[in-house]
């Protein structure tokens, strides 16, 4: 017992400052694809993506961050043109807020966000999160699970996790919505009260991921249900959903995506 005081002690603070303190993303961490070059490209530039996050429209890249699942084909097929971004803060409000060049803005979930933010000032920033799996391969479980551990203690923000959607302000999907997942997703949704919020976890949550392109999905969370803040990412990282999770209610502003 002595032991661990002392190791705590000499230690001193651990948990990680983030959002009052940004949190670096370690040397090679593929938190997001940027691009570096988006004009005067040829169309087979697009063939390069497994996933089809790629489009070339008259020259022009566009890159849909939902559809991408960081496996670094672009970047190793064309350096010149793409390369990974270590920023954790990869989360944002709409679909076109995840496309290189697109808009961030979603004017049409603001009133759901303002309310969300005043039930939170309410409650004196006591969040309380739904978790449900509509279809992961579990990469994205871990990651979720993490946030509630001493370094990221999320808890310190007034987020907690609750098993009772009645009792919830926040659902946090994973995966692509499969078919005996519909309903259960539908009905967690229609039973949490007034205001909430809808956050998509992962690549498959954003899109449908891989899984889209075979139809075992419903091509992600927002062909079911309207989501109010997307965190791409296959998984993204602990600190990428938090800032997700802090995006949906208000505490912290959207950054334009490069």
């Amino acid at each position: 017992m002595l032991e661990w005081i002392a190791r705590g002690l000499s230690k001193r603070r651990v948990t990680t400052r983030y959002p009052a303190h940004t949190e670096p993303g370690p040397p090679g961490y593929r938190g997001s694809v940027s691009v570096r070059d988006a004009g005067g490209a040829a169309p087979e530039l697009a063939r390069v993506c497994p996933t089809g996050a790629i489009s070339v429209d008259g020259g022009d890249i566009r890159l849909d961050r939902a559809r991408c699942i960081l496996c670094g084909d672009c970047v190793r097929a064309a350096p010149e043109r793409f390369a990974f971004s270590e920023r954790y803060e990869t989360a944002a409000r709409s679909r076109a807020g995840l496309i290189a060049g697109g808009t961030n803005e979603d004017e049409e979930a603001e009133p759901a966000r303002r309310a969300l933010g005043e039930q939170v000032r309410a409650l004196k920033r006591s969040i309380h999160v739904r978790h449900i799996d509509c279809g992961s391969d579990g990469a994205e479980e871990w990651e979720i699970q993490a946030l509630w551990n001493p370094f990221y203690d999320i808890q310190r923000l007034g987020f907690f996790l609750t098993a009772a959607p009645r009792h919830a302000d926040v659902l946090l999907v994973t995966g692509g919505v499969t078919g005996p997942m519909r309903a259960p997703l539908e009905r967690t949704w229609d039973v949490m009260p007034e205001p909430k919020a809808l956050v998509a976890v992962g690549t498959e949550a954003c899109s449908g991921g891989l899984a889209a392109a075979g139809g075992l999905v419903a091509g992600g969370v927002d062909q079911v249900l309207g989501v109010d803040v997307y965190v791409p990412g296959s998984p993204p990282a602990p600190i990428a959903i938090m800032h997700g999770l802090l995006l949906a209610v208000g505490l912290l502003r959207e950054e334009p995506s490069a």
